[in-house]
């Protein structure tokens, strides 16, 4: 990201920062977990296609994840969460 806005990573992490109020890294993971999230809402996907899909690249990834962002599984989420008449 900060080669593509052409400033050092330093600078681009501090910008960042100022502006979102978190580091890129710390976004990143936050927007693969709402995709996640949208994924295990509306899809039938198993957990490793859903982690891949969403960016983490394993199931284990997705799990460490969601687990410290909601405190809770992709099964348990997806249980929680997920309206009864989804069938994809």
């Amino acid at each position: 990201m900060a080669a593509h806005a052409h400033v050092s990573v330093r600078t681009f992490t501090r910008r960042f920062r100022a502006e979102v109020g978190m580091s890129p890294g710390q976004w990143l993971v936050l927007r693969r977990v709402d995709l996640a999230r949208h994924l295990l809402e509306t899809t039938d996907r198993p957990v490793d296609l859903v982690a891949d899909r969403a960016g983490f690249g394993t199931g284990v990834s997705l799990r460490t994840h969601l687990h410290a962002a909601l405190g809770t599984t992709p099964q348990a989420y997806r249980r929680t969460f997920r309206p009864a008449s989804v069938t994809a």
